[in-house]
């Protein structure tokens, strides 16, 4: 099992990156990935990814520009569950970039 950490980005850092978070957990879980996350607001986005303790960041709301050192996959699919299975993929394409 492949242990990752995933930073989950929504406006305020708790409702929706809790949702992502946990839905990451559950379907990342099947496919064989130990997750750990932590949910953070867009302001302290840029400063965490940089902090080379995550592999992927997920967000559902626009991000700071920058350069962020990882790979960020748009999770907006998780609140409105269309187009779930292919953010999923995406998270696991973005994995495997990284070597996870």
């Amino acid at each position: 099992m492949s242990v990752v950490n995933i930073l989950s980005v929504c406006g305020s850092g708790t409702v929706t990156s809790s949702m992502v978070a946990a839905k990451l957990k559950e379907k990342l879980g099947e496919r064989g990935y130990s997750v750990s996350t932590t949910e953070a607001r867009p302001t302290e986005a840029l400063n965490l990814a940089q902090s080379g303790r995550f592999h992927i960041l997920a967000h559902t709301s626009p991000l700071p520009d920058g350069d962020y050192g990882i790979p960020t996959v748009n999770a907006f699919a998780c609140i409105t569950g269309m187009g779930e299975e292919e953010f999923f993929d995406q998270i696991v394409e973005a994995l495997k970039s990284v070597g996870k």
